[in-house]
C-alpha cells in the first residue's frame, strides 16, 4: 500500500489542490478522490502553454478576457469532474467532487461592494455555474458577503465548499447558515456541505506576530485550531440524521518552513474528513514511504494547547489573516486576467 493509499485507507479523503488533467490522472492512481480549483491553479496551467489552442478558439469567438477566464476554468473543472464522477457515483454523492470558485473580485477591497450586493452576486453566480452539475461544489468565502449568501445557496440546492475559514467564529457562522438552508429544502437527502479550514497560514502568522510561543507550541497553532473545529463539526452533525457527511476540509496543508517535513499537516489530520493537498505535497508524501494512521482525534499535549489558548489572540489572528486572505483572493484573479490579455496579444 502506498503512502497516499494508506492515508485514504485510514479514513481521509485525499483531494488534489489542482485541476491539471495530468495531475488529476496521476493522483487518482494514488488514491485521490476529488479536486479543487482557483485562479492561481488556472494561471499556472495557462503559463505552461498547453491550453493555447483552446484559448485561441475562445478568442476567435469574440469573448472578452473575463469570459475567457471563466470558460477555461469551467472547462478544466468539467474535465476533472468527469474523472472523479465514478467516485461520486460509487459513494452516492458523498465524495468525488470538484470545487469551482466564484468570482474573487467580489471581495476586492477596491470595489467596496456592500454585504447585500456581494451575497446577491454569489447566489446569482452559483446558479449560473452550478446548473446541470452533479459533482461540482461551489466555493464561497467565509466573508460577511459569503456568509450572508450561504443559507439561500443551500436552500436552492447548491453543494457548497465554504473556504477561507481561519477561526471557530467563521466556522460556526458558516455551519449554522448552511443548516438553516438545508432545513428549507424539501428534504435533506442530498444535502452536502464542507468547510475549508486553513492551516499553515496560522503558523506563518504566529511566527511573525507571536514570537514568544515556546518551541513546542510554535508551529502547532494551525493544527490545534483545526482539530478543535473538527471536533465541533463532529459534535454538531452527530444527531442530525443526515445521509451524507458534512465535513471539514483541511486546506493549505503544504508546509511553509523548509525545516518542516512535507507530511507535517497531512499526518496530523489523517483519519477523517478531507485534505486538499497540492501536487508537490502529494508527491513528497508518496516519496516518503510512510504509512499513515488516524491522528485527527489526537490533540498535542495539554500544556501546548493551554499555552496557545493563553498567548494567541484568535480574533486578532482572524482579522489579520482575513485581511491578507482577501488580497490573496482577489489579486490572483487580476493576475489571471492580465495573463489572458498577454496571451491574446501573442
Amino acid at each position: 500500500m502506498s503512502p497516499l493509499q494508506s492515508l485514504a485507507a485510514c479514513g481521509t479523503k485525499v483531494w488534489l489542490d489542482s485541476v491539471d488533467p495530468d495531475e488529476v490522472k496521476r493522483n487518482i492512481a494514488l488514491g485521490a478522490s476529488g479536486a479543487t480549483s482557483n485562479p492561481i491553479i488556472v494561471s499556472d496551467l495557462i503559463k505552461t502553454g498547453r491550453f493555447d489552442a483552446e484559448m485561441k478558439t475562445l478568442f476567435a469567438q469574440g469573448l472578452n478576457d473575463e469570459d475567457v477566464a471563466w470558460k477555461l476554468t469551467d472547462s478544466l473543472v468539467r474535465h476533472a469532474q468527469a474523472a472523479f464522477e465514478p467516485v461520486f457515483t460509487e459513494t452516492k454523492g458523498d465524495n468525488g467532487y470538484v470545487s469551482f470558485e466564484l468570482d474573487p473580485l467580489l471581495e476586492d477591497p477596491a470595489r467596496a461592494l456592500s454585504v447585500a450586493d456581494r451575497a446577491s452576486a454569489y447566489v446569482t453566480l452559483a446558479k449560473k455555474w452550478n446548473a446541470g452539475h452533479k459533482n461540482r461544489m461551489i466555493k464561497v468565502p467565509a466573508t460577511d458577503g459569503g456568509l450572508a449568501a450561504l443559507e439561500e445557496l443551500v436552500a436552492n440546492g447548491t453543494t457548497v465548499n465554504v473556504t477561507l475559514i481561519f477561526s471557530e467564529r467563521q466556522y460556526n457562522a458558516a455551519r449554522d447558515a448552511c443548516w438553516r438552508g438545508a432545513q428549507r429544502r424539501p428534504d435533506t437527502n442530498d444535502f452536502k456541505s464542507v468547510y475549508s479550514i486553513f492551516v499553515s497560514r496560522l503558523d506563518v502568522y504566529t511566527e511573525q506576530h507571536v514570537p514568544d510561543l515556546s518551541p513546542a507550541a510554535q508551529g502547532m497553532v494551525g493544527i490545534v485550531n483545526a482539530k478543535k473545529i473538527w471536533q465541533l463539526n463532529q459534535q454538531f452533525w452527530a444527531d442530525k440524521g443526515l445521509r451524507l457527511k458534512q465535513e471539514m476540509i483541511f486546506a493549505s496543508t503544504g508546509t511553509k518552513k523548509p525545516s518542516d517535513p512535507a507530511w507535517k499537516y497531512v499526518d496530523a489530520f489523517a483519519g477523517s474528513d478531507i485534505e486538499t493537498n497540492p501536487p508537490k505535497t502529494n508527491a513528497d508524501v508518496e516519496a516518503s514511504g510512510r504509512t499513515f494512521t488516524k491522528k485527527v482525534d489526537k490533540m498535542p499535549p495539554a500544556e501546548v494547547v493551554a499555552e496557545i489558548e493563553k498567548k494567541v489572540d484568535m480574533q486578532k489572528l482572524e482579522e489579520t489573516l482575513m485581511r491578507e486572505g482577501l488580497q490573496k483572493f482577489a489579486d490572483p484573479q487580476k493576475a489571471l486576467l492580465a495573463l489572458i490579455t498577454k496571451k491574446r496579444a501573442g
